[in-house]
């Protein structure tokens, strides 16, 4: 039987009590929902790699000298392979083959993601108006969000085949439409309501 997106959610916030991660991993779900059918098979691949998304990082926080070992067992356990399989080749410093097209994508959106969630934290209308050279110019100053590895995030591209621009743009797409649910709304807030 298929892992349910409940039945991951709950594994995420029994294993993840921070706000951060948990917004991370939904916005992360959000993006791989989006990847499903920008990069994967539509429809049919929507909910494993949401699933994907949401579970990269469940283990980081009780165990960060384990990660991802645990979520792995887990998703093993419960019959994903798949998934188990893209979330053990999410950093590729851990030397795990990306063979599917999932593996490829949870490695390209998961660093990107977070990065352009920090850049909207520092823009007046967050998400909103964010364009790729404004992130382009933010990668190249590792002052900024300086924990986000930029060898990932050019992994991620080059083994996607995607342009790094046209991939930001996806991203932030895809995010768009959740700004609130994430807080990617920017230091404005939510905007006024159109009379």
């Amino acid at each position: 039987m298929a892992l349910t997106r409940d039945e991951a959610w709950a594994k995420l916030c029994e294993w993840t009590e921070g706000d951060a991660l948990r917004t991370h991993a939904r916005a992360v779900e959000i993006v791989m929902r989006a990847a499903a059918h920008q990069y994967g098979s539509g429809a049919s691949d929507e909910e494993t790699w949401g699933i994907a998304g949401m579970l990269h990082d469940a283990d980081y926080e009780k165990w960060p000298e384990d990660h991802p070992n645990r979520i792995v067992a887990w998703l093993r356990e419960n019959g994903e392979e798949d998934i188990a399989h893209a979330v053990s080749a999410h950093y590729t410093k851990w030397n795990v083959p990306h063979e599917s097209p999932l593996d490829k994508a949870l490695l390209a959106c998961d660093e990107l993601t977070g990065f352009i969630g920090a850049c909207c934290l520092v823009r007046p209308d967050g998400v909103r108006s964010l364009k790729p050279k404004s992130v382009k110019k933010k990668l190249k100053n590792l002052k900024f969000a300086a924990k986000v590895e930029r060898d990932e995030v050019a992994a991620g591209t080059a083994l996607l085949g995607v342009d790094l621009g046209e991939h930001i743009q996806f991203i932030v797409d895809a995010l768009k439409p959740h700004a609130s649910e994430l807080g990617l709304e920017g230091s404005q807030g939510p905007p006024a309501a159109e009379s």
